[in-house]
C-alpha cells in the first residue's frame, strides 16, 4: 500500500515552484510599455506645407467627449506644424503600408520635405480640418482639434479632440460596425531589449482570443 500523500509537502512544493516561475529581475526605468500603435500623424499649415511622422508614443485619453493624444519631440517638424495649425489626423497603419511607416519614421521632412512622394501615400481632404490630410491609403483616419500641449521631458503630449472619423468603405460598407479586423492592422512593439534599451520591431496584430465581456457570457453591447 502507498504512503499517504503529506499536504505539507505537496504546499511546500506548489510554493517553491510559483517561487520559480515568478521569478523577477530588475530592469532600469524605461519606456517598455509594449505594444503601442504605430500610427501615421498627418499634419499641415495654412500656406500649404504638409507632413507625415510616425508616432508610437499615442493613444486614447476620455471616451467623451472623445479626445486622444500623441507625444513628440519638439525637434520634429510635425510639432511646430501641428502647433500652429491646431490640428492633426491619426492614420491606422497596416501591414501593407509598414514600410511607409518606417521610413516616416526614420527619415526627417528637412532632409525629404515631400514624405508623400517618398512613400507614394495619397493625400486626402480631411472632412472637419483645414489644413491637415488624411493618408487615402489607411483604413481609418482620426481627425483632431489641438486642445492642449503639456510639456513632458524628451516629449511633449499633444491632445486633440477628435472631431471627426473616416473609415475605408471596404471595412465599414452598409454594415454600422467597422470590421477594422479584416485591415491588417500592425503595431510597434520590444522584441527584446539590449543593455536595458528596447529593441522595436513592427508587429502584425494576430487572432481574436476573446471579445470586451466574454467572461459575463452576454452581449454587452446592449447594456
Amino acid at each position: 500500500m502507498s504512503e499517504p500523500m503529506n499536504e505539507t509537502k505537496l504546499e511546500n512544493n506548489s510554493t517553491e515552484a510559483k517561487e520559480c516561475c515568478y521569478e523577477k529581475v530588475e530592469v532600469k526605468p524605461n519606456t517598455l510599455l509594449y505594444p503601442v500603435p504605430a500610427l501615421l500623424v498627418s499634419s499641415g499649415t495654412a500656406d500649404g506645407r504638409t507632413n507625415i511622422m510616425t508616432a508610437g508614443w499615442t493613444g486614447t485619453i476620455c471616451t467623451v467627449p472623445p479626445m486622444v493624444y500623441v507625444s513628440i519631440r519638439p525637434s520634429r517638424v510635425s510639432y511646430d506644424m501641428i502647433k500652429e495649425s491646431g490640428e492633426f489626423v491619426l492614420n491606422l497603419n497596416t501591414e501593407k503600408l509598414a514600410a511607409a511607416a518606417d521610413q516616416c519614421g526614420v527619415i526627417s521632412a528637412r532632409e525629404c520635405p515631400d514624405k508623400w512622394e517618398l512613400t507614394g501615400l495619397t493625400r486626402g481632404k480631411a472632412a472637419h480640418l483645414d489644413y491637415a490630410p488624411i493618408i487615402m491609403e489607411s483604413p481609418l483616419n482620426i481627425e483632431c482639434k489641438l486642445k492642449q500641449i503639456i510639456p513632458l521631458g524628451s516629449h511633449d503630449m499633444f491632445i486633440g479632440e477628435v472631431v471627426g472619423i473616416d473609415a475605408s468603405k471596404e471595412y465599414k460598407g452598409e454594415s454600422k460596425f467597422i470590421h477594422l479586423e479584416e485591415a491588417g492592422l500592425i503595431a510597434y512593439s520590444c522584441a527584446k531589449t539590449e543593455n536595458d534599451i528596447p529593441v522595436g520591431s513592427y508587429v502584425k496584430l494576430g487572432e481574436t482570443i476573446g471579445r470586451y465581456g466574454f467572461t459575463a457570457k452576454k452581449d454587452i453591447r446592449t447594456h
